[in-house]
């Protein structure tokens, strides 16, 4: 993955941040992590990419974050289940931004989504994890692009 096409996954979680809360994040130092132990919080939303690019885009966030940001987009109902339909809409907004720019053969599918860190996750072996810390308000996130 070059330094560009991780450039769009950032841009992608600042702008989703920025629309949705009108409030903007802060994105960290982006890492290489192991894909042997994923990086997981209390909900995840899974994003596989198919095509001439294989691999998994994820997004990752603790339920207090996603709580907070459902009552900033106007959602007073909180539950399991607004929470996982939002982890995987943000999934999903950051893929399909990416989609827009890399273009039609980066095929993304409906986003998996998952509660509890206890979950398995499998990404690709023989390609590198990128993890982008994502800091808004008090809270971290973390989208993880693994494309091969």
């Amino acid at each position: 993955m070059t330094e560009d096409e991780l450039k769009i996954f950032i841009n992608g979680a600042l702008n989703f941040f920025k629309q949705a809360t009108k409030e903007e994040a802060k994105i960290g130092s982006p890492y290489l992590m192991q894909n042997s132990h994923p990086q997981i919080s209390d909900y995840t939303g899974v994003i596989a990419i198919t095509g001439p690019q294989k691999g998994t885009v994820y997004f990752t966030a603790p339920k207090i974050l996603l709580k907070h940001l459902l009552v900033s987009l106007g959602e007073d109902e909180t539950s399991r289940e607004n929470i996982l339909d939002l982890v995987g809409e943000v999934a999903n907004t950051i893929s399909g931004n990416a989609r827009s720019s890399v273009g039609q053969e980066f095929m993304i599918s409906i986003p998996t989504k998952m509660e509890g860190t206890q979950n398995a996750l499998t990404l690709q072996s023989g390609a590198r994890s990128y993890v982008i810390p994502i800091y808004w308000k008090s809270y971290n996130a973390a989208v993880v692009v693994c494309i091969k």
